[in-house]
């Protein structure tokens, strides 16, 4: 107790502030010294804080609660530069708590914070007025103000700032803004290309990755990309996919050349310099997953362009699609997949992913992941589209099996292309009757039975391609698929209704089966299609005349007619009219009944 009294006793006089009697004050007593009229207790004070802030989030939200932030922002403009830097300092220190953002936001902090960015301002200013912007950035009303108060000029002069973190803090900001479309086109206008080309040569690598994302970003931009052709950014970026050493940057790299691929006069320019060239050998040797995949997509979304198809074509782009099938990453896989149904849209590109790709895409189909079945089979839906030839590799790959029993999968998008591959195949009579004799119609019961439309569709169409033949029919019936077949005859989606009239039609082929279509109520659903202007169609007509042609008894019940070309045979039978929405009964219903003075049935029974 003696020591510390007389410790009391020797305290400097109350004008004289010892920083280390500041720190030791509690946080409530340290903001109410934010009032103070004098400058080096205004600057001590707000050391204070931004040590005190420094030591963790719970510190933050306990001075947002005590109110510093109101005191803090109107030192922002104040006179003496040790006391803006110090209270700067804290603000850029606090916004990374977002409760302390939001309050920064109702104090519209922004326009302070910009001017606190004028090229004579001190180093410590520019970096911690850079973080709070940065942090703030990430919100969209917080872009809005930083563009409309002329944030991203002195943002992008600070990219040349000798301190890296300015730099960091500025680019971080810039990276934040450009997720904008105005901002992008903005930034185009201040000539942000070149600093961010001369950041990718920064000794620090998240510099460097910085700006390689930026760059990702606003390339997304056509303008953005002619720009970087003009200033040799494409052999900038090239330069660093060579450089072994610069490995940690190769991903986010190949993000940029990538949105480069997608535009036809970038592209040729690179393919004049043998930039593609380059950029091929660098990916058939990469083993890095994220590098693989993201070439591969890069290709995917380049490949929509008929010109882009042609220049990748004749840089072989198929040879290093199909090695990437080899990997044992699934993703790689599945990027590949999508990337050769895309090539698929050139002729030449076709044949070659055809004869080489197809053994390799059947192979993938009995793996256990959904998303790469899916993008297998949509590969080879493509493959076999107008190509008999790539119809025929599929099935010398032994690939019928694996894709009937693809109509088992999990997503709807895999069901419906292996449906499309086998009606692809079946335009053969050799494949149709081979798919016909591995139970086709037996495992298109499921997906009649879907509730996605595109799988029903692709079903019913299915039914059309195969029923022509009396065995698929017979199993067809024998499986119970005629009656979910019947019932899409009610779908409100045009094309399902209209596949599957068509399906109804060619199952209505012969008696029995006509008869067994009949049975599930085909024939009144399709009156009542072809009564609508806007639901009928040339298979809905055509299907309720091959249902009466092959069910002669219950058309001349319906009609009360016959056409010159039905002939009546054994089993033929005139129950009377039948009203419509009345049931027509079968034979076997009539015997049952009582006898009455109604008129009498006449059966026609030549035997």
């Amino acid at each position: 107790m003696g020591k510390k009294a007389k410790k009391e006793t020797e305290s400097p006089p109350k004008d004289v502030f010892d920083p280390l009697l500041i720190e030791s004050k509690t946080p409530a007593t340290v903001v109410l010294m934010l009032s103070s009229p004098e400058n080096e207790v205004l600057a001590k004070a707000c050391d204070a804080l931004y040590k005190f802030a420094s030591k963790g989030d719970e510190n933050k939200v306990t001075l947002l609660g005590l109110g510093a932030l109101e005191h803090l922002y109107k030192l922002l403009s104040h006179e003496d530069p040790l006391v803006r830097r110090n209270a700067i300092m804290v603000f850029g220190i606090m916004a990374s708590n977002n409760d302390v953002r939001k309050l920064l936001r109702e104090l519209d902090v922004t326009n302070s914070l910009i001017s606190q960015l004028a090229p004579e301002e001190d180093v410590v200013i520019h970096e911690f007025a850079t973080l709070c912007l940065a942090y703030m950035a990430v919100e969209y009303t917080t872009k809005v103000k930083i563009f409309e108060q002329g944030g991203l000029e002195p943002l992008i002069r600070l990219l040349g700032s000798p301190d890296p973190d300015v730099t960091k803090n500025s680019l971080e900001c810039i990276y934040f803004l450009v997720q904008d479309f105005q901002n992008r086109a903005a930034v185009r206008e201040l000539n942000v290309i070149p600093p961010l080309l001369g950041l990718l040569e920064s000794e620090y690598p998240v510099i460097q990755s910085l700006a390689l994302q930026t760059l990702e970003v606003i390339s997304k931009d056509r303008e953005t990309r002619i720009l970087l052709e003009e200033y040799k950014g494409l052999d900038c970026l090239l330069n660093i996919l060579e450089n072994n050493e610069l490995s940690d940057l190769h991903v986010e790299t190949l993000a940029v050349l990538g949105n480069c691929l997608e535009d036809v006069h970038t592209l040729q320019q690179i393919q004049l310099t043998g930039g593609i060239k380059k950029l091929l050998s660098f990916l058939k040797v990469s083993t890095v997953p994220d590098i693989q995949k993201n070439a591969a997509k890069a290709i995917t979304n380049a490949a929509y362009d008929s010109e882009i198809r042609k220049i990748l074509h004749w840089e072989e782009v198929e040879k290093f699609l199909l090695s990437l099938l080899e990997t044992n990453n699934d993703e790689v896989k599945i990027a590949a997949s999508q990337a050769i149904s895309a090539m698929c849209e050139n002729i030449d590109s076709k044949c070659v992913l055809g004869l080489q790709g197809i053994p390799q895409l059947v192979k993938l189909l009995s793996s256990d992941n959904e998303e790469l079945k899916e993008a297998v089979v949509t590969a080879l839906t493509n493959l076999t589209t107008a190509n008999l030839r790539n119809a025929s590799v599929v099935a010398k790959a032994e690939g019928i099996a694996p894709l009937i029993k693809t109509l088992n999968a999990q997503r709807d998008g895999a069901i419906s292309n292996a449906i499309a591959v086998l009606t692809n195949l079946s335009l053969q009579e050799p494949l149709r009757a081979s798919i016909q004799s591995q139970g086709i119609m037996s495992a298109l019961v499921g997906p009649l039975c879907s509730t996605n439309s595109q799988v029903q569709s692709k079903a019913a169409f299915a039914v059309a391609a195969f029923a022509c033949d009396a065995d698929a029919r017979a199993e067809l019936r024998n499986v119970g698929g005629l009656g979910p077949l019947v019932e899409l005859l009610h779908s409100r989606d045009e094309e399902v209704r209209r596949n599957a009239c068509w399906a109804v039609m060619v199952c209505g082929s012969d008696e029995v089966t006509a008869f067994e279509v009949c049975r599930f109520g085909a024939l009144d659903i399709l009156e009542e299609i072809n009564l609508s202007t806007k639901r009928k169609n040339k298979f809905s007509e055509a299907a309720l005349e091959k249902l009466l042609d092959n069910n002669l008894s219950q058309k001349y019940s319906r009609m009360g007619y016959l056409s010159p070309s039905n002939i009546i045979t054994n089993g033929f039978y005139d129950c009377g009219q039948v009203k419509h929405g009345g049931k027509f009964l079968s034979l076997e219903e009539l015997s049952k009944q009582e006898l009455t003075d109604r008129r009498a049935i006449i059966f026609i029974n030549a035997k």
